[in-house]
């Protein structure tokens, strides 16, 4: 078996029209001397692409169907969510000057039972505070970056990082704050619009911006279950920066208006000063906040992946198929050592989800890279999967990419034993 769409730079996304037309979206981020720029791409039936945009806001993080329209999720930066008009082909910005420029993007869109758009944003920062970790994100390289931006209003506890920077200066910053800026202890910030490490949502036409709930460091990829619940795969927090921390998994939690999930200082429901998270040497982070008497209790989530699975985005399982209303997610894979120790590869793979009791089952698995998206075919028979190509960092935290490895994947359901 071999990839159905190949020689893609980068892809992140893919959407389906009601009719079986597949649709999918590179990222534009220029790994290898790829072009710079997202492009969506349509795909005909013998697996080859037309182009239909480009030149988007790179990272492109998601595509969407939606009512003859494809939504696009431009990273960044600004962060910004547009719509393609499929009959027209005019393309025009939904929603704009999202937060950007930091660690992590605006992320996919899913449209809600109450006609919405929803949609992730992620943090600026690891675990709050801006270090040096930034210049090793290959998407980022740069530590003079955007701060975090509160969502519900925060007190500081004054906690101050010095570093010595790539001059060799003493810099000390400290937690929401621009790179070299110090907030004193007990300085109270007051909740934006919008903000980071949040899910917002806003109408179809992108007006009336409003935050759903905060404190998710990364929600990479949303689902709407059949019973309108919205779930969400969160990115754990890393081991890298001013405020390390060691054996955090990514996540998946349950979206519910007006929680806190706890970022930067509950981690997965657990004070990041538990055990499970301090170094080896045992050494634990301290609060930076000090209100969580003023928060919503930090919410638990429904499971937890592998440390540095990568848990991206997902797809429902079909009626007519067994395990039906289950998740089959995408694991995008460990990017060590930028985000951890060295050891084993973790991820590159599908999973399912028992969405009744929340357990975890492996999948069989094909020669793909990094799968970062997953689809169904209309009548069930098919399992698209987007594979974001050859991409690895080597000791030194450099980069290794390879232009045109990223690709498609269509795959009997048979194969992925879903057959009932």
């Amino acid at each position: 078996m071999r990839a159905f769409v190949t020689e893609l730079n980068f892809p992140t996304s893919l959407a389906l029209a009601p009719d079986g037309q597949v649709y999918v979206a590179e990222s534009g981020l220029p790994f290898d001397h790829a072009p710079k720029g997202g492009r969506v791409l349509r795909v005909n039936e013998d697996g080859s692409v037309a182009e239909l945009l480009k030149d988007l806001r790179q990272p492109v993080n998601g595509l969407v169907w939606h009512d003859n329209s494809l939504i696009i999720s431009e990273g960044g930066f600004p962060g910004r969510i547009s719509r393609l008009d499929l009959a027209t082909g005019q393309h025009h910005t939904l929603l704009d000057d999202l937060p950007g420029f930091g660690n992590y993007h605006t992320n996919m869109v899913a449209i809600g039972p109450d006609h919405k758009i929803y949609f992730g944003q992620g943090a600026m920062t690891n675990s709050g505070i801006i270090g040096t970790d930034s210049n090793d994100l290959a998407w980022l390289r740069e530590i003079k970056h955007a701060a975090d931006i509160p969502g519900y209003d925060i007190s500081l506890s004054g906690q101050v990082a010095t570093i010595t920077d790539p001059e060799g200066r003493l810099v000390s910053t400290s937690a929401f704050a621009r790179y070299g800026q110090v907030h004193a202890a007990d300085t109270r910030m007051a909740a934006q619009l919008p903000c980071t490490a949040s899910v917002m949502r806003c109408n179809l036409d992108g007006s009336e911006l409003e935050l759903v709930a905060w404190g998710i460091r990364n929600a990479y990829g949303l689902l709407f279950l059949p019973d309108g619940r919205l779930i969400a795969t969160e990115q754990g927090t890393d081991v890298r920066g001013v405020r390390p921390v060691w054996n955090c998994p990514d996540f998946l939690f349950e979206i519910k208006q007006g929680a806190w999930y706890g970022w930067p200082d509950y981690l997965g429901g657990k004070p990041v000063s538990s055990p499970v998270y301090r170094s080896p040497d045992g050494v634990a982070q301290e609060f930076v906040l000090t209100n969580h008497a003023q928060l919503p209790p930090p919410e638990s989530p429904l499971l937890a992946f592998d440390v540095n699975a990568c848990a991206v985005k997902m797809a429902l399982i079909p009626d007519r198929l067994s395990h039906a209303g289950d998740l089959l997610v995408a694991q995008f894979g460990d990017e060590r050592p930028m985000t951890g120790p060295p050891g084993p590869r973790v991820g590159r793979n599908l999973v399912r989800v028992n969405t009744r009791d929340w357990s975890l089952h492996p999948l069989p698995q094909l020669p793909w890279y990094r799968p970062i998206d997953v689809a169904f075919s209309a009548d069930a028979a098919f399992v698209y999967v987007v594979d974001f190509g050859d991409f690895e960092f080597t000791a030194k935290k450099d980069i290794v990419a390879r232009a045109g490895s990223g690709g498609v994947w269509k795959i009997p359901v048979d194969f992925m034993e879903l057959r009932s």
